[in-house]
């Protein structure tokens, strides 16, 4: 099957790990689906036959085609209420909390991602929470490794920690390039997703603690305290901050844990730092 390489386009071709991926979605009867970027349709298929309902968003306008071809609604029932359902669109653009609620519950969400826009799907995802439970997603092995390193880690960093405000998230195995077709220049990891967010468990505001995050770790080579000042705080107002968060002052926020940075948020003061962090 041709591909377009600008839409990053590598076709899984390892019936093997479709299983696995499949599988790792848990038991699917009676849910609802949402694919980003069937492409080829091979995790489609397996989907559409243990899942109620499969939403399949595709981009690609040929893909589109030949994927309502492969999946054709039943003879005797309306197009609406297809096992497979073909949506042509970019993912950024889909509503899924009105998917959400045309299926009655939560989605689960699969998906090999395009490498050149992983990031603003996984913030799509995160800003669609509330219509989500559970996503089984593939990604750049290095980007894997990232949204679930650990503090301290090499990899940890703002993505690490807001794809875990939103839940938590866990590798599950790694693709060698010859899993696709055509094969990429990279390994590719699948993770799993859990829809949790903890902003109300740990005391912080949803838009005002994400901008101080990305304050927070703005310089990965400098310390907490300059990237602070540099986002507008006195520094004796940021070196007090730490101090009743228990943070060491030469802390680097890629050291801190999620909790940490909470409270130093909390010890900040939410006023203080929305309106520091406003920009």
């Amino acid at each position: 099957m041709p591909t377009k390489p600008r839409l990053g386009q590598n076709f899984l071709d390892d019936a093997q790990a479709v299983e696995r991926i499949v599988a790792a979605l848990g038991s699917l009867s009676g849910r609802t689906v949402v694919e980003i970027g069937p492409g080829g349709g091979a995790i489609t298929g397996a989907l559409a036959a243990r899942a109620k309902r499969v939403v399949a968003v595709e981009v690609d306008r040929g893909l589109a085609a030949q994927l309502r071809a492969q999946f054709p609604p039943d003879a005797d029932a309306p197009v609406e209420n297809a096992r497979v359902m073909v949506v042509e669109q970019d993912v950024l653009h889909f509503n899924f909390a009105a998917a959400a609620a045309a299926a009655g519950e939560r989605l689960l969400v699969v998906g090999n991602l395009p490498y050149y826009i992983t990031s603003p799907i996984l913030l799509k995802l995160a800003a669609s929470h509330a219509a989500l439970d559970l996503a089984v997603l593939m990604v750049q092995r290095e980007v894997a490794d990232r949204i679930a390193a650990q503090p301290g880690s090499r990899d940890y960093s703002l993505l690490s920690v807001t794809i875990q405000m939103y839940g938590p998230a866990e590798r599950l195995f790694t693709l060698p390039p010859d899993a696709f077709s055509p094969p990429p220049d990279v390994h590719s990891t699948v993770f799993r997703w859990r829809f949790a967010p903890r902003f109300a468990e740990l005391g912080v505001e949803q838009a005002g603690f994400l901008r101080f995050l990305r304050q927070a770790f703005a310089q990965k080579r400098k310390t907490l305290a300059n990237n602070l000042r540099a986002a507008g705080f006195a520094p004796a107002a940021a070196a007090a901050a730490l101090a009743k968060a228990a943070i060491e002052p030469q802390a680097r926020a890629e050291a801190l844990s999620i909790e940490a940075l909470a409270a130093l948020w909390r010890s900040l003061g939410a006023d203080n730092t929305t309106a520091c962090l406003g920009s």
